[in-house]
């Protein structure tokens, strides 16, 4: 049976990824920082109490999975480097335990290379870059610390993400080419889980939309 690490299990999208690996089949180890947030039960999910800047707790996360999937993000009182710090803390212990197998959540102010953006696309990564900037820019450090890496690597991007009740599909595309403004947290979570054992996308950044 194939154990997912789990990082930011606990937020509003996290909850629907340890959901979706759970009902996938998967073993899931969740790191979260208030196991009360986390109200999922089940046989394969073991809950580990810790912060994802805790080196010695990201590693008890790690050892005895077999891919992770990296869905924390910055709220309210982070330091501003939260991703690449927690990210950094992450690889040093797949390195550690062998696991090479890495899915990463970000937005789509983060841009790649097979982004075709459009007027509209180019005034929300202005806004961004101006109202977000510090978590622009740790989301480009955390992109480098992967890259670094040598581990199998996938950024899932997302646009605006909301409460609507999942349709179950989504386009996995590019800013600009087959993509919209938003997607439902449930639909996103089906894309992030599937990344696990798809490698379409490896050291790559799909753009994932309704």
């Amino acid at each position: 049976m194939t154990t997912i690490a789990v990082f930011g299990g606990s937020g509003r999208t996290g909850r629907r990824v340890v959901e979706r690996a759970l009902a996938a089949g998967y073993a899931v180890r969740a790191l979260v920082r208030d196991p009360a947030k986390l109200t999922i039960q089940g046989d394969r999910l073991t809950v580990l109490r810790g912060d994802v800047l805790d080196a010695g707790a990201v590693e008890r996360t790690v050892a005895g999975s077999d891919a992770v999937l990296s869905v924390f993000g910055q709220v309210k009182g982070s330091p501003p480097d939260l991703q690449e710090r927690g990210t950094r803390a992450i690889v040093a212990a797949m390195r550690a335990h062998g696991v090479t197998r890495i899915v990463s959540l970000s937005g789509g102010g983060l841009p790649a290379p097979e982004d075709r953006p459009k007027a509209a696309d180019r005034v929300i990564r202005f806004l961004l870059t101006v109202l977000s900037g510090a978590v622009l820019a740790d989301a480009r450090r955390h992109l480098e610390v992967l890259r670094e890496s040598g581990l199998e690597w996938t950024v899932v991007r997302g646009p605006r993400l909301t409460e609507a009740p999942g349709v179950g599909r989504a386009r996995i595309g590019w800013v600009g080419v087959d993509a919209s403004t938003q997607i439902s947290r449930d639909d996103l979570a089906d894309v992030l889980v599937a990344q696990v054992e798809d490698r379409t996308f490896l050291h790559r950044m799909p753009f994932v939309s309704a």
